[in-house]
This record gives C-alpha cells, sequence and structure tokens, in this order.
C-alpha cells in the first residue's frame, strides 16, 4: 500500500500552495494526506506552540475543502527541519513544500536545506512556487536514460493521474568547437545518434504505458534553457536527483538551480531508489 503524501507547513504563501498541490494529489490518487510543521527549539522557547497548532489547523481546514474524500492529518514535530523531514519521508509516497518559507523553511529552495531535502529524501520531493490558476495538460520529464528511470516512472503516474501528456526531454549541448562550418556535419550526426538513441529507449515505456500519451523530444540546447522553456507549459517538471550527460547534477548541481529559479511550474525531484515503486 502506498505511502502517505506529506506536505511542509510554515504559513508562507508557497507553503500554502505546495499544501493545495499536495491535496489535489493526494485527491486525484486516493492517498493520504499528512500535513507536517516543524517546530524548532527556537520556536517553543518564544512560545510560538500555539501559534504553531493553528497554522496546522488552518492548512488541515484548506486541504479537506479542496479535497473533501481524502484523509487529513496533521502532526507537529520538534527538532530539526532537514533531520525530522527526511525521517518522515521515509515511508512517504513524496514530499510537497513551498519554494520560499518562514522560520524553519526560510531558503528552502536556495539554501542548503533545500540542497540536503532534495539530495538525500528518500523519496520524490515536489517544490511548489505558487499556486497555478491555469492547467496545461502537460508533464514534462528530463530524460537521460538509464538514471532516468525514477524519474520517468513517477513522471508517468503523474501524467495517468492528471489525465496529461508526458513530454520526454532530452537536451543535449554540443562542445565549444573553433570552426562551426567544418564541425556542422559531425555535430548533425552525433545528435541525429543521440536522438535515436532516447527514442529506442522511451519506446518501452509507451508500450507499457498504452493509456498514457508520452512524445519525446531531443533538443541542441543547454537542460536548464530546455527545462525553463518546456515548463512554461507544463503542470509539473521531472528530474531525476543524479544523472548523467545534460542533466548530470540536475538538483544538486548548477542546473537544478537553474530549473528550481526559472521553471515556471511545480519541480518533482526523484531519487533513483524509488524506481521500483511506480507504474509498473
Amino acid at each position: 500500500m502506498a505511502g502517505p503524501i506529506i506536505a511542509c507547513v510554515d504559513g508562507s504563501p508557497p507553503s500554502v500552495a505546495a499544501v493545495e498541490w499536495a491535496a489535489s494529489d493526494a485527491c486525484r490518487r486516493s492517498l493520504e494526506l499528512r500535513l507536517v510543521h516543524v517546530c524548532e527549539q527556537w520556536a517553543r522557547d518564544s512560545g510560538s506552540v500555539q501559534y504553531c497548532s493553528g497554522m496546522l489547523d488552518a492548512a488541515a481546514d484548506r486541504a479537506r475543502g479542496l479535497a473533501p474524500g481524502i484523509e487529513v492529518v496533521t502532526e507537529m514535530l520538534p527538532g530539526q527541519v532537514v533531520g525530522d523531514l527526511i525521517r518522515e519521508s521515509a515511508q512517504a509516497d513524496s514530499l510537497v513544500l513551498g519554494s520560499r518559507g518562514l522560520g524553519g523553511f526560510a531558503g528552502m529552495v536556495l539554501g542548503s536545506t533545500s540542497l540536503a531535502l532534495a539530495g538525500h529524501a528518500p523519496v520524490p520531493v515536489v517544490v511548489v512556487r505558487e499556486a497555478s490558476t491555469v492547467r496545461h495538460g502537460r508533464i514534462v520529464v528530463g530524460y537521460d536514460g538509464h538514471h532516468s528511470q525514477a524519474a520517468m516512472e513517477y513522471a508517468v503516474t503523474q501524467a495517468r493521474a492528471q489525465d496529461a501528456e508526458l513530454l520526454v526531454l532530452h537536451a543535449w549541448q554540443p562542445p565549444m568547437l573553433s570552426s562551426y562550418a567544418a564541425a556542422y556535419s559531425v555535430l548533425t550526426e552525433d545528435f541525429k545518434e543521440k536522438a535515436n538513441a532516447v527514442l529506442q529507449e522511451v519506446m518501452p515505456w509507451k508500450e507499457r504505458n498504452p493509456d498514457v500519451r508520452i512524445v519525446d523530444d531531443e533538443r541542441c540546447d543547454h537542460p536548464v534553457s530546455a527545462l525553463r522553456n518546456a515548463s512554461s507549459t507544463a503542470d509539473l517538471v521531472v528530474v531525476g536527483s543524479r544523472g548523467l550527460g545534460g542533466f548530470a547534477s540536475a538538483v544538486l548541481g548548477s542546473v537544478s538551480h537553474g530549473v528550481l529559479h526559472h521553471a515556471a511550474c511545480p519541480v518533482a525531484v526523484v531519487p533513483p531508489q524509488k524506481a521500483a515503486h511506480r507504474s509498473r
């Protein structure tokens, strides 16, 4: 049986958007929703426990209003944000949080806290910037081959649940060459070979999931630029937490910073070890 979706609550606008996204996802996939707030020691010392409890209750009311059929539970944890959330997520389906927060979640995307969760949480981590007002009917997944299998499985699950098209995007950045004219034919052939290899790898996913419309797109572009542009017409961008080629260090390095800074929709970061639990 699938674990619950855990949404991080801290009262900030992105946190509210994360709760709304998590509630919708829980409703679509018939999963329990757990709303969690980590009340660190400084907050307890300042007498903010009652405020934190009220924040959780308000988030639960919001979630139940958006998805009345799902089970919603709340929990306030003492301790430190990263360690507590990593431990809590061990048996979860996914972890959903806002891109920026207040209190313990400050700097969640831009600082070390976000990198720690994206790099070490054992489940998909979905980062939500703001509430969505437009539905595009498309999920985008960054694909680089073997290291993208878990990301592909999560993306297929989301596309099926959202009745959306799945765009499999492979971005290939050519090396810097001194003579473009002389190297043009070589680059063209190399790109064709890479594109054909991706097509062959994506084909089994189409065959195993005939109920999901899966299309592939190979682009000669920087991965940040490719994913950013694709995100403007997507409801979710999915990347693996580790990769090869254009998506190497897609979350833990400079590419991830670019995607998380500039993606126009929620971003899901999927660790490789969840592969066996998705869409098979």
